[in-house]
């Protein structure tokens, strides 16, 4: 494990209103964990998790949740044994028979980094007992692929067959089918209808998810967890709004944009008015649905979102595998005053299960406080954790690492909550998903 003195630190002067939510948060823990535990009880947590975190000073707050994480790869090797042991605390709730899992992964055959977060996944999947192959959902392969990664591990991915209602690879038929692709394009005709179990649930993939939705059960998570420990919830939870389907490059739907854009900025001038944070408020306009940090930007004005030239409407009116941008989520912008060797970072926390397992600072060397740092040219330090957030230290400072990290992990759990009560609202009956064309 890294020493603590490893760690970066916090290099704001605002930070004396943060340290007053950690000493707030380490002072109810013993509430806080006993809200949590029986939280989970009634809305089980998905099967993992990783969360981005924004920490202002002034404010800590989630601003993304993914439900298919990648960066595995990224985490501190020192706590696999927590990842190994969430994982079989996951499978004993999710499928308690399973002995063999076959791993579905994105559909990058070159993208390294991301093959060695499916490395890392399979090996800890391995680890907990169960026999992994990984299956490939790139419909035109035929062939075993075999990609050597540069960590000297080799990452065998194996083609698909369809064999009545269930799917196997290589001639290994699996208890049950572990996500790790979002389904951004849809649900492909080789999963409909299997009678192996699917983890996490289809439901949860971007051609249902929705951000705003994710949100507005957040909203709902923070409140109660605010009434219980008595805290602002704006401390903790960064405003959104969003409205109507829009077409970048047709300039329809920009009005009702920019009457949200303007309308939350007046909200959060309110906020920093209120707590005297001397500040210029910003707001993100990201799709309201997707990931990898594509269909982003930040706007300081109404004025920004009615400006965009071709080249910026363009950038916005697609996402992941090409696929167009109909609507948005507005969401407050928090400034991030965390940083590694001058770099901007922010905090990245994983868990699986209902368990934190670790986490990684995202960091932009070209990059600015107040912009998007899921871009191309980030890289990633591991958190040295303590007991995986999970133990703070009273006699520390509220802004030692171990309190601190106990900080994220609170806010981070409280975002998965919000996403295990997302997961039961999307798996209510539905029609058969179809594939887009």
């Amino acid at each position: 494990m890294p020493p603590f003195d490893a760690v970066p630190f916090l290099t704001t002067a605002q930070q004396n209103p943060l340290e007053e939510i950690e000493s707030h948060l380490l002072a109810h823990q013993t509430k806080i964990e006993t809200w949590l535990r029986q939280a989970f009880l009634v809305a089980p947590a998905p099967f993992y998790c990783s969360v981005d975190l924004r920490n202002a000073g002034y404010k800590l707050a989630p601003v993304d949740t993914n439900l298919f994480p990648a960066g595995f790869n990224n985490l501190n090797p020192a706590f696999a044994p927590l990842c190994i042991h969430a994982l079989q605390s996951a499978m004993e709730h999710l499928c308690p028979q399973a002995r063999g899992l076959l791993l579905l992964p994105e559909r990058h055959t070159r993208n390294l980094h991301y093959l060695e977060s499916v490395a890392t996944l399979r090996d800890l999947a391995e680890q907990a007992g169960y026999e992994v192959k990984v299956g490939s959902l790139i419909a035109e392969q035929h062939e075993v692929l075999n990609i050597e990664l540069p960590s000297g591990r080799t990452l065998e991915l194996l083609p698909l067959e369809r064999k009545g209602r269930r799917i196997e690879a290589g001639g290994f038929s699996p208890c049950a089918v572990v996500l790790n692709n979002d389904l951004s394009a849809g649900v492909p005709d080789i999963l409909q209808d299997l009678e192996q179990s699917i983890i996490p649930p289809m439901d949860l993939g971007w051609w249902r998810r929705k951000k705003s939705c994710h949100f507005r059960h957040y909203d709902e998570v923070v409140n109660e967890f605010s009434a219980l420990v008595e805290i602002d919830p704006w401390l903790i939870n960064p405003l959104f709004d969003n409205c109507g389907d829009i077409d970048f490059m047709q300039r329809e739907g920009e009005d009702c944009l920019a009457e949200r854009v303007d309308g939350l900025l007046q909200r959060i001038r309110v906020k920093y008015a209120e707590y005297g944070i001397e500040r210029e408020p910003f707001v993100v306009v990201k799709a309201d649905s997707g990931t990898y940090g594509m269909g982003v930007m930040t706007a300081r004005s109404a004025d920004e979102v009615r400006n965009l030239n071709r080249k910026e409407r363009t950038r916005m009116a697609a996402s992941k595998e090409g696929l167009g941008i109909s609507q948005v989520i507005v969401q407050e912008g928090v400034y991030t005053f965390e940083s590694i060797d001058d770099a901007v970072a922010e905090p990245v926390v994983y868990m699986i299960d209902r368990f934190v397992v670790g986490g990684f600072y995202r960091v932009h060397t070209q990059r600015g406080i107040d912009e998007n740092l899921n871009h191309p040219g980030s890289h990633f330090v591991p958190l040295a954790f303590a007991d995986a957030c999970a133990t703070p230290n009273a006699h520390l400072a509220p802004d030692a690492p171990p309190n601190r990290f106990y900080a994220y992990g609170v806010i981070a759990r409280l975002a998965l909550l919000a996403a295990a009560r997302e997961q039961a609202e999307l798996r209510s009956p539905v029609s058969t998903p179809e594939t887009p064309a």
